[in-house]
């Protein structure tokens, strides 16, 4: 072995040779992107594509079919895992997250060009699930990699903190897709409630955002395409540790990781996606309460008061960040998944159609969404720490990813479903039930703070 990639005996990880700053950049530029055309869709979602893409009917009959639509995605990232990781395990991090990163962006643009249900009938939805489909499987393999460029190239006792600026490209990317989504609301006047398909909006603005992710997509190959290999994966190069099926040996070694992995990110992605795609449809009046009244915030307010709730979010990551480094993965995830189950069991309070108002519903957003900054920022060091170099890259990619299967894909559809049938509450007892599954799955979880990524 080279000693220029000598381990050092308290099991440092050898200094990569790009600076820090490019390294800090090119993972939250990247994910940044993945987040922003994921959320883009995520908005379309519940605003545009029940209108233009599904045939005219039952509103909350459409409002379903688009989730479905939307939950796709999450049934892809699964493959996308296994398709990236297998090459981020076998030739390396850096030209995977470019293959992921042109996937997720040639798909996202390809939306903004798609005929609506007018123009090609079931033409259209069925173009709109295939390409909603890609996106997923180019998300699938974006987060491990930029994860792993994190961790792996960490100083000792400092991986969370590294490791939580991945994490930050998805306020980012949240705050950009609603914030452009919100400025072409205000420009073409568009009323939810009122507006005909012919709305400007309706025809060509809400296509801009999609076509604008192209622009992004570019500035984020021209960082990652300066990265170089980290020196984790050139380490496990040297040593002959490579294998030929990652898959494979994911299963036959770590198959106890991979499911403590999924249900430990089952209650962020069950809340995420609750407070972030299913709240615009029931805070707008897309969705009623089987019990009160639809609140029927108007959208661009709505859409404020989620601007504002995503600083909470952002803010949060660095501060479980550095509690995860000081305090330990595990106990400091324990309180954390404690506080989203009593959050979930404070739904009926907060949201409640007889007396939800829009100050409530802000201050329902900012404490789900800062209790999401906190269980979301540790991940991406958590997750990789469970694997071996040689199969990391599969392995927290899958148990990610098969947690948005089992958290995010069902979430809005689920949480729709609930409110209209039962009621508000019943949708916060729904997420203190999946956070109480990632409860027992910490607790069943060993303390990864102190484990050397330098291992097979």
């Amino acid at each position: 072995m080279s000693s220029a990639h000598a381990v050092t005996d308290d099991g440092a990880i050898p200094a990569p040779q790009v600076p820090r700053s490019r390294i800090v950049i090119a993972s939250m530029v990247g994910t940044s992107i993945e987040f922003f055309d994921f959320y883009i869709y995520a908005t379309a979602a519940v605003l545009v594509f029940p209108r233009l893409f599904f045939p005219a009917g039952n509103d909350t009959t459409a409002l379903l079919a688009s989730f479905a639509t939307f939950g796709l995605a999450f049934v892809a990232r699964p493959i996308g895992s296994i398709l990236f990781g297998h090459f981020g395990d076998r030739i390396g991090r850096k030209a995977t997250l470019v293959g992921s990163l042109l996937t997720m962006g040639v798909a996202t643009f390809a939306i903004g060009l798609l005929p609506t249900y007018a123009a090609v009938g079931l033409w259209a939805p069925a173009l709109l699930a295939i390409m909603r489909f890609t996106q997923g499987v180019g998300l699938g393999g974006e987060w491990s990699g930029a994860a792993l460029l994190a961790t792996e190239t960490a100083k000792p006792g400092k991986r969370a903190w590294a490791a939580m600026y991945p994490q930050l490209g998805a306020p980012i990317g949240f705050f950009f897709a609603n914030g452009i989504f919100l400025l072409i609301v205000i420009a073409t006047g568009y009323d939810s409630a009122t507006a005909g398909t012919d709305h400007a909006f309706l025809t060509w603005g809400w296509r801009i955002p999609f076509l604008l992710s192209a622009i992004m997509v570019i500035i984020g190959l021209y960082v990652r395409l300066k990265l170089e290999e980290t020196p984790v994966f050139k380490l496990a190069v040297e040593r002959g540790q490579k294998v030929k099926t990652p898959l494979a040996q994911v299963f036959k070694t770590s198959w106890r990781q991979l499911i403590i992995g999924t249900f430990v990110m089952l209650a962020t992605y069950t809340l995420f996606y609750i407070m972030t795609t299913w709240v615009v449809s029931y805070g707008t009046g897309k969705v009623s309460d089987v019990n009160g009244p639809k609140l029927a915030i108007p959208y661009t307010d709505f859409l404020e008061l989620q601007l504002i709730a995503v600083l909470f979010f952002a803010a949060l990551i660095p501060v479980a960040g550095l509690l995860a480094d000081k305090y330990g993965r595990r106990p400091t995830l324990i309180v954390i998944t404690a506080a989203i189950v009593l959050f979930g069991l404070s739904f009926h309070w907060f949201a409640d159609p007889s007396s939800a108002s829009a100050g409530k519903m802000l201050v329902f957003m900012c404490v789900g969404l800062g209790l999401m900054g906190l269980t979301f920022g540790p991940m991406s060091a958590v997750l990789p720490e469970l694997f071996p170099t040689n199969v990391r890259y599969t392995g927290s990619g899958i148990s990610y990813n098969t947690a948005s299967i089992l958290g995010a894909a069902v979430a809005p559809f689920i949480a729709t479903w609930l409110v209209s049938s039962y009621g508000v509450g019943w949708v916060g007892v729904y997420l203190a039930i999946a956070a109480a599954l990632t409860l027992i799955a910490l607790i069943i979880m060993k303390e990864t703070r102190d484990q050397s990524l330098d291992s097979v």
